[in-house]
């Protein structure tokens, strides 16, 4: 099996911009049906995640079922578009996710379904990196009648309503509070991953830097949902694990196994 890479732009009316998005599809005669589905955001960063390379070496050693990516370009406005819909941070940062999100649901699902007129895709997931895997989850969370699962790497859960020394406490962190002040428990999995040197901060002097503090006090959030590990949530820490690329490069495939495997 060889994998495609194509590029599809969309001029979001919503965005009020050119989005581009990188699609990766498997062109193995018979093996396109069913398909599965991954949205992925930051796809810009495709090439040094070396995205292709993963995909075709998992393809043919077949760990997993026929997968279409779609990397969505991140624009100049990355920190407005990425976040929390309807609740932007401290430094009002995030104010556009809501848009971001209507884009995802009512513009570039359509322009896939156009792509793929036949195609019901088997499983559908949406993945980020950090602020970008802060959005991924906030738009799977509310959209699980569209997507099944929710891929997190080093996923900025430090996102937070008050400033830190102006009355800051861990209740302000933006992304558990939506979880628990949603009713619902969506149908959702979650595959969320943390680098031991992701960050040096430490806000509360316990020894554990906060990208991984915070990403267990999310896997908490979501077991008082009902969510159940391992079934639910899959947790992956990565000893030397950094915030960048080739960490998450290291990660992909662990993550699309998770998601897509066979």
């Amino acid at each position: 099996m060889t994998i495609t890479e194509n590029e599809l732009i969309i001029n979001s009316a919503l965005l009020e911009r050119e989005v581009i998005c990188t699609l990766f599809i498997p062109d193995e005669p018979g093996a396109l049906q069913p398909l599965n589905l991954l949205l992925l955001n930051d796809g810009q960063e495709a090439e040094a995640l070396g995205l292709k390379q993963t995909l075709y070496d998992l393809h043919n050693s077949n760990r997993i079922k026929p997968l279409v990516v779609i990397g969505i370009h991140a624009g100049k406005e990355r920190l407005q578009e990425y976040g929390v819909a309807g609740r932007p941070d401290f430094k009002k940062r995030g104010a556009k996710a809501g848009l971001y999100s209507q884009f995802i649901i009512e513009e570039l699902m359509p322009a896939i379904a156009e792509l793929f007129p036949s195609q019901e895709f088997e499983t559908v997931a949406y993945a980020g990196f950090s602020l970008g895997g802060l959005s991924a989850l906030d738009i799977a969370w509310n959209n699980p009648q569209v997507f099944s699962k929710a891929g997190v790497f080093s996923g900025s859960f430090w996102w937070r309503s008050k400033e830190l020394g102006k009355g800051y406490t861990d209740a302000d962190r933006i992304a558990h509070t939506m979880i628990r002040e949603t009713a619902a428990k969506p149908d959702l999995k979650f595959w969320l991953q943390t680098g031991t040197k992701d960050e040096i901060a430490d806000r509360n002097k316990n020894g554990i830097i906060d990208s991984i503090d915070d990403t267990i006090d999310m896997v908490k959030e979501l077991e008082k949902k009902g969510y159940k590990r391992p079934e639910d949530i899959r947790y992956v820490e990565m000893v030397g694990g950094g915030h960048n690329p080739d960490t998450w490069a290291k990660a992909m495939p662990k993550f699309l196994y998770w998601a897509f495997g066979k």
